[in-house]
């Protein structure tokens, strides 16, 4: 008697024909809900009959062009809108949008004809990283007066999330194997499109490749779902078999024993939920970056553009900041000597208050850094561990799912604590926390691409890191000759949050976190619930 176990896992979404090499991984489909309150009325004898129109800002020529239209809503001030907008979401892009309100006052497609009520500019990861998903701004655009407000709701439309697991079982399957038994595995095949022939063939294993086939048998996504039943017991059939040998009755059966239905949860269904990212950014205040007085210093505060650290610190910043409702980052610098005695630090706050470095927006934190500039003095040695340890004693507090931690590190790369390092990224990646260096300036990144473990997973001691937490990028692979360093720092900050929602998502999963149910909907005041009878 031959059994065979083996877990077959079937996703109805991907079975077939699929090529991960090849495949594009289709972005993430945003829906976009507009409604508004006290809007301007224009109308003298009715109220407003407004529309929205929304527009999406081109990344390097920064043009606006228009993305669609709601329904016009008669003689209300206060319209929710039906018609909902749909765009691509991208979490490592910032993608500005804007809303234009408009009264219309006539059949004439062309917006310069119609009275103009205000209008509202922000990103879609603002109203994705939203409580809720939900945001309400102030309409604004005409001086003097009063807009009213848009509220703004984003909702994820996802394809097919869900996936099937299912065990099978096989009993008598034909021996293939001149030495031992089969050692047999399933191939599903989906033969129409809506999934409702399945046809699975078993082969016995072959070291060389050359597998053999035992037979096949067909069923059906319906039947499967019915579990551990009579029905879903299968008589494994060999055509050639069955043609030549009169007394063939099959090659062996296959039950199904399991079968599990999942739905996948996405990055955005834990931002919904209320998980807040939290960004701290370390600064290298080390020698070797050069005197910040002298133009070649990798620090040098130039009246005219931003430095190679403060390009960086903007152009991810700018990104993550979405996600965080405070807006509050704590700011750190290593390598440096402080005043007023001088002594070293690996880890201190930019804005000069260890007991709160905290620093507010990403304009803060620039702020801090130029100031922090004019008074530490450059000094050495270049290490990493302290400021790693620092974030990563936070995130080891929350480890519920409700925050997540994303360190940036700026760095020239020369390193002095490699070994210390390993060490804490092994220690960290059980964390929920991921970790983002950028290198600046001409050094060879030798160490910071063995940190990044794309090739070769980080270890220390023996120990392996439990998943890939680091994204190193070199900062002169972004410099635009041109000198448009709008595009530039657009195209560096894709690379190093590109990994972030996965990097997150791997955490949750293994730990079980599932998403929090996102806060229930809210009913403006004056608008009752509308019961179903």
């Amino acid at each position: 008697m031959n059994s065979m176990s083996s877990c077959g896992f079937l996703n109805m979404a991907t079975t077939g024909d699929f090529d991960p090499l090849n495949a594009t991984i289709p972005a993430t489909k945003v829906e976009i809900t507009v409604s508004c309150r006290n809007l301007l009325d224009r109308d003298t004898f009715s109220k407003s009959d407004p529309i929205c129109v929304l527009y999406t800002q081109g990344i390097g020529n920064k043009e606006w062009r228009e993305s669609g239209r709601t329904e016009v809503i008669d003689n209300t001030l206060n319209p929710d809108f039906v018609r909902k907008f749909i765009l691509d979401y991208f979490f490592e892009e910032r993608q500005n949008i804007r809303f234009d309100l408009y009264d219309v006052d006539s059949k004439s497609s062309n917006l310069s004809k119609h009275d103009f009520l205000g209008q509202a500019f922000c990103s879609l990861g603002e109203v994705v990283g939203s409580q809720g998903s939900r945001m309400e701004k102030n309409l604004g655009g005409i001086p003097g007066k009063k807009c009213g407000k848009i509220i703004v709701k984003a909702e994820e439309l996802s394809n097919c999330r869900e996936s099937v697991m299912m065990q099978f079982c096989g009993n008598k399957l034909d021996k293939k194997d001149f030495f031992g038994k089969s050692d047999p595995f399933l191939v599903f095949y989906r033969s129409n499109e809506d999934g409702t022939t399945i046809k699975v063939e078993v082969y016995d294993w072959d070291r060389d490749g050359s597998h053999d086939f035992i037979g096949e048998f067909s069923t059906s996504y319906r039947e499967l779902s019915r579990g551990q039943s009579q029905f879903n017991v299968y008589e494994v059939i060999n055509p050639k078999k069955k043609d030549k040998k009169k007394k063939y009755l099959n090659s062996g059966t296959v039950t199904l024993l399991s079968f599990l239905v999942d739905t996948e949860v996405t990055f955005l269904d834990y931002i919904k939920g209320g998980t807040q990212i939290n960004f701290t950014v370390a600064i290298d205040f080390t020698a070797s970056n050069g005197n910040p007085a002298q133009p070649t210093s990798l620090h040098y505060m130039s009246p005219y553009q931003l430095n190679a650290y403060a390009m960086a610190l903007k152009a991810v910043g700018e990104i993550i900041q979405d996600y965080d409702s405070d807006k509050m980052f704590p700011a750190l610098g290593f390598g440096a000597k402080l005043p007023p005695d001088g002594r070293i630090s690996h880890e201190f706050a930019l804005n000069g208050n260890p007991q709160n470095p905290y620093c507010n927006g990403i304009d803060g934190v620039m702020e801090a850094y130029y100031q922090s500039l004019k008074s530490v003095q450059l000094y050495g040695p270049t290490n990493f561990s302290p400021v790693i340890n620092h974030v990563a004693r936070y995130a080891a507090s929350v480890k519920d799912g409700s925050q997540y931690f994303v360190l940036l590190i700026i760095t020239d790369g020369v390193i002095s604590d490699m070994a210390q390092t390993k060490e804490s990224i092994v220690n960290a990646a059980c964390l929920p926390m991921s970790i983002i260096i950028v290198g600046v300036g001409p050094a060879e990144f030798d160490a910071m691409i063995e940190l990044d473990g794309d090739e070769v997973r980080i270890s220390s001691r023996g120990r392996y890191a439990e998943r890939d937490i680091v994204q190193f990028v070199p900062f002169r692979d972004y410099i635009d000759r041109t000198g448009n360093h709008i595009l530039s720092m657009a195209r560096l900050a894709k690379d190093v949050l590109a990994e972030i929602p996965d990097q997150f998502l791997s955490y949750m999963r293994t730990r079980g976190i599932k998403p929090s149910p996102a806060p229930p909907p809210y009913t403006p005041p004056g608008h009752p619930l509308q019961t179903q009878i």
